[in-house]
């Protein structure tokens, strides 16, 4: 799609909802997903390695 056809485009879907909506809508997608058991919980060492990737990211992007 060219970028003259983007601008033109109407809004759809989450683009047209307000905030609050779409908050709405993606609380229950987690809530549905911890309920089916098929959402992620970042233990501590996961969030140990994730912060030393960011770490290592932004000391050399500069």
């Amino acid at each position: 799609m060219r970028m003259a056809d983007r601008t033109t485009m109407s809004r759809r879907g989450f683009a047209v909802m307000d905030e609050d909506r779409q908050r709405e809508i993606a609380s229950m997608g987690g809530k549905a997903a911890h309920a089916q058991g098929t959402a992620h919980r970042f233990n501590s060492e996961e969030a140990r390695i994730a912060s030393q990737k960011g770490g290592r990211v932004r000391q050399e992007a500069g």
